[in-house]
């Protein structure tokens, strides 16, 4: 994903992208950081390049594989390795 913020840079007031959004995009994209746009100096959305956004979206979504594995774990829902291979039609 996108480095951090830099809020010297990288917070634009709404008007801005208004004026210019072609260059609003570009630096999200180019930059790799998000874009906090602010109407009356308060925070309202971010513009994100779409590389970014999507491996954001796949982070997250590995993320809660993993931790309903563990509760299945916890919750002793487990199967051996070859059943799991059988269900899933991998043998």
């Amino acid at each position: 994903m996108g480095t951090a913020v830099r809020f010297s840079k990288d917070v634009v007031p709404l008007g801005d992208l208004k004026v210019n959004p072609g260059r609003i995009v570009r630096q999200a994209d180019e930059t790799g950081r998000p874009i906090l746009l602010t109407s009356r100096g308060r925070g309202v959305a971010v513009v994100q390049g779409l590389s970014d956004f999507e491996a954001g979206q796949e982070e997250r979504e590995f993320m809660r594989s993993v931790l309903a594995g563990l509760a299945d774990l916890e919750g002793g829902r487990e199967l051996p390795l070859a059943e799991a291979r059988r269900r899933l039609g991998l043998v």
